[in-house]
């Protein structure tokens, strides 16, 4: 799996370890930035990030900024993107087994890099469950999008 990653300034420290993460379970880290630690606006590292999600370049994304929420919203602007915002490990599992979430938003501030780790290898070794009721809730999101995409 490829994998894509981005930060802005204030998660930067965290990114390596969510890189090493990715290689360790044998899948391909892409790099997007930050590489700094001076304010930097989380939206031009996030877009990159889901384009390569939605364009197939890459399989899924990681976005990490201070609390994450910055990086989720922005995410989620983006039509096909599924971006859970995630601190804890049970919702990591959840949403892809549920969501099928294809982008991963974490907060440095708000978790160690400890947790980050977990969460990071629970969500990406997690596969969507294809049942059912979860595809069906999938297609109901998509059909907003398609809704709101064509006014």
């Amino acid at each position: 799996m490829k994998i894509a990653v981005g930060t802005d300034h204030a998660g930067v420290r965290l990114k390596e370890d969510i890189i090493a993460v990715i290689q360790e379970m044998g899948h391909e880290a892409v790099d997007v930035g930050c590489s700094c630690d001076s304010s930097v606006d989380y939206p031009d590292y996030a877009l990159p990030v889901c384009e390569q999600v939605i364009s197939g370049e890459a399989d899924r994304g990681i976005l990490i900024c201070g609390s994450g929420i910055g990086m989720s919203i922005a995410a989620n602007k983006v039509p096909g993107i599924r971006c859970a915002l995630v601190h804890d490990v049970f919702s990591a599992k959840a949403t892809r087994e549920h969501n099928d979430s294809n982008v991963l938003a974490m907060g440095e501030r708000v978790i160690g890099p400890g947790l980050a780790q977990e969460i990071a290898k629970t969500w990406i070794g997690t596969p969507f469950s294809e049942g059912e009721r979860h595809v069906g809730r999938v297609n109901k999101i998509k059909a907003i999008e398609d809704r709101y995409l064509q006014s």
